[in-house]
């Protein structure tokens, strides 16, 4: 592979986990570690990542400095097939958390007109569901994230302790492949796992581009997750990783 499309795909592959390895970059790229380090070294004197031991870190918050616009139509199509999917464990008279994220923007989507509560911090969500006349809708207060249409923080967390959902929609910037669920965004982790002690029922949205995964922040193991709904093409050792640790994998 050329030089410029090898530094096109480590810059996509940070922009999406925010942390990624030389290991999985040389194994992905097929291409030798070294060649890899001499990459992120030449990227990181540009100021476009940002070179550690072991690795490579996104210069910035990606999420926060990518508009959720550009976010939602990477993969778009995989995320609303797991959407679809999901949508299918919700019950009538459920009450839902869903996360910050575009894959769980998808499934609002397919709660329109259903007869359930859903509480989310996801300003998108709101714009989704604000309308619906048999939905109902809490919203959780919090920091506004302008770029990325959400609100986070103490105020959201503590929201959060008030709430008792049937099951939480998460995602995620990836599962390691020891089945841990990372992320990329520091504002977000808390959250996450506050919305995971507030559910009876964790199910994990990522679709199959995220398995395995990587991002500098974990947010759980595999053994608090209940359900994955993901695509067919999901990394066959992660899933099993996470089976055994007692994850269902439900596929779109």
């Amino acid at each position: 592979m050329l030089q410029h499309l090898r530094h096109e795909e480590i810059m996509r592959r940070v922009r999406q986990s925010g942390a990624t390895s030389v290991a999985d970059l040389a194994r992905l790229l097929g291409v030798s570690p070294s060649t890899i380090r001499r990459d992120l070294e030449v990227l990181d004197r540009d100021g476009t990542l940002r070179r550690v031991r072991g690795g490579a870190l996104a210069s910035f918050d990606a999420d926060d400095d990518r508009p959720f616009s550009e976010v939602a139509a990477v993969d778009e199509q995989d995320k609303d097939a797991v959407a679809a999917r999901a949508a299918e464990l919700v019950r009538d008279g459920d009450v839902v958390l869903l996360d910050i994220g575009t894959t769980t923007v998808c499934l609002a989507r397919r709660l329109r007109g259903r007869e359930v509560t859903v509480v989310t911090s996801s300003l998108a969500v709101l714009d989704v569901l604000r309308s619906d006349p048999v939905v109902e809708l809490l919203l959780l207060g919090g920091r506004l994230r302008k770029q990325y249409h959400s609100l986070v923080g103490v105020l959201t967390e503590e929201s959060l302790r008030q709430v008792v959902a049937d099951r939480v929609f998460l995602g995620g910037s990836g599962v390691r492949p020891d089945g841990q669920l990372v992320d990329t965004t520091l504002a977000e982790v808390p959250l996450k796992r506050a919305m995971i002690a507030s559910a009876r029922q964790v199910v994990l949205l990522v679709d199959h581009h995220k398995f395995p995964g990587s991002g500098a922040l974990r947010v759980c193991g595999p053994e608090d997750i209940d359900v994955i709904v993901t695509n067919r093409g999901a990394d066959a050792e992660t899933l099993a990783n996470c089976s055994a640790a007692g994850a269902e994998v439900v596929f779109a």
